[in-house]
């Protein structure tokens, strides 16, 4: 039986609502979208709730209205903005010397465990990648492996918790109960990374309005996440200043004569800042120069961030851009001699059934990505903002809200190695430490039992 689904893009310059249907075989079929000016935004993180709710509404109820659907609940896409991230490992042993999808839980939540976590963030994403059976590094996936060590390196994301429940508050208020929230570079890298790019080592950078988002895959893992809060609005601010001409007025001359490659000496009139009825002059090669200068300069940073994640020697497949900001004209000439000569590749999402042709932009990627999340496209093995160990192969099971109330219940559920599919795994949070000592003495505990 399918399932609907509603996915919610709340990016720095605009919001997406998409509505798919899912089948049992876990085929899309995109019902309706709705998009709109996003508004009560800064740099991808909310700065004024009820103005957000209303863009938010907006867009699901055009989505709605386009796919006839009725949803109530959606996972929604999170900006880098206020996220940090750190690496975690854990280890237990495995007495019955096979390994369970138990086991694999436990030693997640142990890594998750061992975290240096501050108490204003919470968890968005802990991703493995690296699972070491006894003294073998980087296997795939251990389930049914004969050990009687496993050990996992995390990449961990999290971001302050102000910040989740200002989010949460905003697509609440537009009438929708947030059912997973999933950080924007990553659901963009589902919608337009391939197996082959993500196996070889690929840095993927989403280009919006107002920020770039980037991470790394190596080894089919995210091993780095960073974020620039600079976009392509950033060129327009700089031909405005740069030809005293409004804000609307820069932004028509970035989209019909913005180009990092054809220079001209051609003349332009366009309307004088503060007098409208006034023109001047300028020439087309002040426009390059200013869009040039912007440009390189933001590719430059992302550089910088790939240099400083120490993975530059892991990117085999090279640099994949995306988002609104790389649709300028010769953006990827000016990535390769950036980037030092790496490949680099402009990516749009996927195809897939009843894509609008206006999806299949690349401003549509984090979008796409969040949909096919939905679908289980994500990482083998993973935990949630839910606090939930999800599993590539899981069946569909009832939605649970983001909840940032830590829960004492004692996870029920039960893998098996056989031909079903296993189901969700909800982590049982820990209990806050009373205090120093006490946190001390309990960490200790905990690892002794988890370890034997």
């Amino acid at each position: 039986m399918s399932r609907t689904v509603l996915a919610i893009d709340i990016g720095s310059t605009k919001i997406c609502a998409i509505i798919a249907q899912i089948d049992n075989d876990n085929n899309i079929a995109i019902t309706g979208a709705g998009t709109t000016k996003a508004q009560g935004l800064k740099r991808g993180s909310i700065t004024n709730i009820e103005l957000a709710s209303r863009s938010i509404q907006t867009a699901v109820e055009d989505a709605k209205r386009v796919s006839g659907s009725d949803v109530s609940s959606a996972i929604v896409s999170m900006s880098g903005a206020y996220t940090k991230s750190l690496n975690s490992n854990g280890i237990v042993n495995i007495q019955s010397k096979e390994i369970s999808f138990k086991e694999i839980e436990r030693v997640m939540h142990t890594s998750l465990y061992n975290a240096n976590i501050p108490n204003e963030y919470e968890v968005l994403h802990a991703l493995p990648f690296n699972f070491k059976v006894d003294d073998q590094d980087f296997i795939e996936d251990p389930l049914g492996m004969n050990a009687s060590r496993l050990e996992v390196e995390t990449h961990i994301i999290t971001t302050q918790k102000s910040n989740l429940n200002n989010l949460k508050k905003a697509v609440q208020g537009a009438g929708v109960e947030v059912e997973n929230i999933v950080l924007n570079s990553y659901a963009s890298s589902i919608a337009t990374l391939n197996s082959d790019e993500k196996e070889l080592g690929v840095a993927l950078i989403d280009m919006g309005g107002n920020t770039s988002n980037i991470v790394i895959h190596a080894g089919n893992s995210i091993r780095y996440n960073e974020f620039l809060g600079v976009g392509s609005n950033h060129v327009t601010s700089d031909l405005s200043m740069a030809l005293h001409t409004p804000l609307s007025v820069a932004d028509d001359v970035k989209l019909t004569h913005g180009s990092l490659t054809n220079q001209s000496n051609d003349l332009i009139e366009i309307p004088v800042i503060g007098d409208v009825d006034n023109t001047h002059e300028v020439s087309l090669d002040v426009v390059h120069n200013v869009i040039y200068a912007r440009v390189e300069e933001t590719l430059m940073i992302l550089a910088q961030f790939i240099e400083n994640s120490g993975l530059k020697e892991q990117i085999g497949a090279g640099i994949v851009l995306t988002g609104g900001f790389s649709k300028m004209d010769g953006i990827r000439e000016l990535a390769i001699a950036t980037f030092g000569s790496q490949p680099v590749r402009l990516a749009r999402p996927i195809e897939m059934d009843g894509l609008f042709d206006e999806l299949r932009n690349a401003e549509f990627s984090s979008a796409i990505g969040l949909v096919m999340y939905s679908a289980f496209a994500y990482t083998p093995y993973e935990i949630d903002a839910n606090k939930r160990v999800r599993h590539r192969n899981e069946t569909p099971t009832s939605q649970v809200d983001v909840n940032l109330t830590p829960s004492l219940e004692i996870p029920t559920a039960s893998i098996s190695l056989d031909k079903e599919k296993p189901s969700m795994i909800s982590l049982d949070d820990k209990k806050e430490k009373k205090s120093d000592e006490a946190g001390s003495l309990s960490k200790f505990w905990n690892w002794a039992t988890q370890l034997f």
